[in-house]
Formats: C-alpha cells, structure tokens, sequence
C-alpha cells in the first residue's frame, strides 16, 4: 500500500524549526509504542483552512480518545491546532519518506491539498477505493473525479466542540467567523464494521 504511506507520517527528517510542529519520526516512535490506538490524519494548506472546515470534527474526536494528527503545507502559524488536541506535521517531511506499517483509522483531506499534492491525491483515491479507512473530503470545489467516490456527510459539533474551535479560529486570526452547528464532507463508503472501527460520528447528509 505504497500511496498510503503519506498519510501513515514516516520519514527519517530531523526536527522542524517551526514552533508547534513535531518531527515526524518522534511521531512514528510514539506510534509504535500504541499500536492499538484510533488515529486520525488531516492533511490541509494550512491551520486556518482545518480549523474553519473541521476543528469542531477534530475537536470532538480529541476528545473521544483520537490521536488527531494534522499535516500542512504552512506551517508559520500552528498554535491554534493545540487548542483543538492536534498534534501538527509538516507536510513536505512527511510525504518524502518511506512505507510503513503504521496507518491512521481515517483520513481528512482539504480539497486543495488534493488538487496540490500529487501523492496525497494518489493516497485518498486509494484509501477510498479499498473502503478500509474512513476517507473524508471537504472543499466548495471538490475535483470531478471524487463526484462518485464521496457522498455529502456531516458531523454536528457538541458544545464544547463549538467553544473551542471558537478559540481556535479567534487565535489564527478569524475571529468573526461563526461557528455553525454542523461540519459538512464529502465521504467515501466503507466496507462492512467487521473490516473496520465503527464510527458514528459522520452522518449521511
């Protein structure tokens, strides 16, 4: 499974320089010392972008237990992901490693990262077609070619969710941004729960 890799975080990168963003292969040591825990990997531009879209998702899943794990593209302004629970890494690190045998539970993926990245696009194509990993888009503008891969789901935040990705936008600079109860995605349907972790927090819209 060579194109999930990207989203399994594995390269050999020293440390980021960047404030907040955690080396990659400290991430995967860790890891592999929990093998057992439910992940979740975002991949987006930037902290902004995630928040806006899915911080409430993230949030609630952080706080369920979730490894939440964020991968972008800019990485100059990071702290407002930690308000949500998320751990961030730096996207162009952690698509230049190996395969390995660590995978995230579910995948999220900005639509513009996957009109950007080449192997991400590579990577929720095949996540999606195999069906063994919560796959979920978000993006006014999603590509054609995920038109019949994804069907439009939602997740409804809980309060808590609501308040801290409040906080989380006000900190990265959108603070007039409302909060709507909701979080809409474009999902890819899964094989049946005995192949997989059941989840139940995206709703069919």
């Amino acid at each position: 499974m060579p194109t999930l890799a990207i989203l399994g975080m594995e390269t050999m990168a020293p440390r980021s320089a960047a404030p907040g963003v955690h080396s990659v292969t400290h991430w995967r040591a860790h890891a592999r010392r929990h093998p057992l825990r439910h992940r979740l990997a975002v991949v987006a531009p930037d902290a902004a972008d995630v928040i806006r879209h899915a911080g409430g998702w993230l949030f609630d899943r952080s706080a369920a237990g979730w490894e939440v794990t964020v991968l972008v593209a800019d990485s100059a302004d990071v702290a407002p992901l930690r308000i949500l629970g998320a751990t961030v890494l730096d996207l162009r690190q952690a698509i230049t490693g190996p395969s390995h045998d660590i995978w995230p539970t579910a995948v999220a993926v900005s639509a513009a990262s996957y009109r950007a990245e080449p192997l991400v696009r590579a990577g929720v194509l095949d996540c999606i077609d195999r069906g063994l990993t919560e796959t979920a888009v978000w993006g006014d503008d999603l590509p054609d070619e995920l038109a019949g891969r994804v069907a439009p789901s939602y997740h409804r935040l809980s309060v808590a969710a609501r308040a801290f990705k409040s906080c989380a936008l006000a900190a990265a600079g959108c603070a007039r941004e409302p909060v709507v109860p909701t979080e809409v995605f474009g999902t890819g349907e899964l094989l049946p729960p005995r192949y997989r972790a059941e989840m139940r927090d995206l709703l069919p819209a």
